[in-house]
């Protein structure tokens, strides 16, 4: 599996953002990767070493659409939490702050 298809894309809230600063990143992950996988593609990438890879399976939610009232279900998705050797950092997840 190439690393590009390993980490669909890096999941940014509020939670995800206070935990950088203790180095530790979360990305969406394909549903079938291994943690080494996830591990293997972030070094590849993002050229950082990788310290520990924790995982977590998302369940699809259902939801209410149309006129008709009509139920979906959102896919199953899969959730990774990269932490990386200290003093390493990712460039996609800085903040940006500002000084007063």
């Amino acid at each position: 599996m190439e690393e590009s298809s390993i980490i669909i894309k890096p999941i940014i809230t509020e939670k995800s953002l206070h935990d950088v600063s203790n180095g530790v990143f979360t990305f969406m992950v394909n549903k079938v990767a291994s943690k080494l996988q996830i591990a293997q593609a972030v070094e590849r990438i993002f050229n950082v070493h990788v310290k520990d890879v924790t995982t977590t399976k998302i369940k699809g939610k259902k939801r209410i659409v149309g006129r008709k009232r009509m139920v979906v279900h959102r896919p199953d998705a899969k959730k990774a939490r990269v932490k990386l050797s200290s003093g390493e950092k990712i460039d996609l997840f800085e903040t940006g702050e500002k000084e007063k």
